[in-house]
């Protein structure tokens, strides 16, 4: 593979020369750079771009960091910042940071030392503080969840707005007894979506029931102790009675719940779309996210602040979410 020294000899000029060149300098005069671009193409000259980030204080390399890149919401926000860093001439480097705060630092720091461009990061800890002085020099994008403790963009999306709006069209459809089923309350996308699906019972006049809010429901056995918790004989001992629909607070909830709901009446609103969603009988009604509009803005986000590292930017920014209403929470029949 030929190197710049290679180019800089065959052409009788010197590295510094072909840098210019390469990099577009206006100060090399038109029959020198004619020469040593025919060169370049005729020994299919490849530049280094690691030391090319390092000559031109442009790193050409954009981290990201999901909790788990094989989860389809994760996978797409990850494609989408590949597209958009691929059309900056950029490339991406991906890693999950799995299900333990502990282990974020530890998982990130590594990336960091590459001297990336930015990092685009769904967070799975509470605090992100330490990496203060990483953010310092390098962009830092949150997305999915904002950062705890440190300061740096975010594009999350409407967490509460939708859970209320999910947890509403439960009630509109005839529902008293509804149910919440999600993962952990210390990721903060749970615990607002746990503040709707609450303020969406205050607001009907619904009393609240915390006997039908489960958790740890992520894995099929979680799922289905969930279930079983939210709609066991014992929730009728005062005459209540056990759940008649669910809102699952995210895709993956739903999908370990799906193998546990035959065999119950239940209606259901889950946050967050998921493949083949439309296509299950019944068809599962969604508040759908935009996985893609989150990368693609955390991308074009680490463009704008390395382009203009003195602009004010707004720090937080929350998408719209959207009710798609399909069969899994139509009415009960009247009695």
């Amino acid at each position: 593979m030929a190197t710049m020294r290679d180019i800089a000899a065959a052409a009788g000029v010197s590295a510094k020369t072909v840098s210019r060149v390469f990099n577009d300098d206006p100060h090399v005069r038109p029959e020198t750079r004619s020469r040593i671009e025919a060169i370049m193409r005729e020994l299919d000259y490849v530049p280094n771009t690691l030391a090319t980030s390092f000559r031109s204080g442009r790193p050409s390399v954009i981290g990201v960091a999901v909790p788990d890149i094989v989860d389809p919401f994760f996978a797409q926000i990850a494609r989408a910042v590949e597209r958009t860093a691929r059309e900056h001439d950029m490339s991406t480097l991906v890693t999950s940071l799995g299900d333990e705060p502990a282990r974020e630092r530890a998982v990130l720091e590594p990336m960091l030392r590459r001297q990336l461009s930015g990092l685009v990061v769904a967070p799975i800890g509470d605090d992100q503080s330490s990496f203060a002085a990483w953010a310092s020099r390098t962009p830092f994008v949150f997305v999915d969840r904002a950062p705890g403790r440190l300061v740096a963009d975010s594009f999350t999306q409407d967490d509460f707005g939708g859970a209320f709006a999910a947890t509403t069209h439960l009630v509109e459809h005839g529902h008293r007894r509804i149910a919440f089923v999600g993962d952990q309350l210390s990721l903060p996308t749970t615990a607002a979506r746990l503040r709707g699906y609450r303020a969406a019972l205050a607001e009907a006049g619904i009393p609240e029931d915390e006997r039908l809010v489960a958790l740890q429901a992520g894995s099929p056995t979680g799922a289905a102790v969930a279930l079983a918790s939210v709609t066991g004989p014992e929730l009728g001992a005062r005459g209540e009675g056990p759940a008649t629909a669910v809102f699952s607070s995210n895709a993956v909830c739903t999908m370990a719940l799906l193998p546990a709901l035959p065999g119950h009446a239940l209606r259901l609103v889950a946050f967050g779309d998921f493949p083949l969603a439309g296509l299950l009988r019944p068809s599962v009604t969604v508040i759908a996210q935009d996985p893609e509009a989150l990368g693609r803005l955390a991308a074009e986000r680490i463009m704008d602040r390395i382009e203009h590292p003195g602009r004010r930017f707004r720090r937080s920014t929350v998408l719209p979410v959207t009710l798609v209403e399909r069969d899994s929470c139509r009415s009960l029949p009247r009695p």
